[in-house]
């Protein structure tokens, strides 16, 4: 029987350049599960009503998203912070949980182009 190499370590894409269009490309290149909510709510909080002061908060939102989701173990460990916590009994257990998944949440906001 033949030996098989290792499976290589799966490669986190960089984050794009700050801006809508290199966000949401990327986004349909690695996150495509993402891209139907990520064009609903441009649509619903820019496009329709021809207000860019939102555009801010949508990026924020949006590449914290994305940077969780092009690393899959990044977004199966928050993912499960979240759901140990929403299944914790104990209040000071969920509230560590849901810290720790806040933090990883706080450093994908700082997460800058090309990481």
């Amino acid at each position: 029987m033949a030996a098989h190499a290792a499976d290589p370590e799966p490669v986190v894409p960089p984050m794009p350049e700050r801006t809508p269009k290199a966000l949401r490309d990327a986004i349909a290149q690695h996150a495509p599960v993402l891209l139907p909510d990520f064009d609903k709510h441009w649509k619903r909080a820019i496009a329709d009503t021809y207000d860019l002061r939102p555009v801010p908060a949508f990026m924020a939102r949006w590449w914290i998203e994305y940077a969780i989701a092009r690393d899959p173990e990044l977004d199966a460990r928050l993912h499960d912070l979240e759901l140990r916590a929403a299944e914790s009994t104990d209040i000071a257990e969920a509230r560590a949980l849901l810290d720790e998944a806040a933090r990883i949440r706080h450093k994908a906001l700082r997460t800058e182009p090309g990481e």
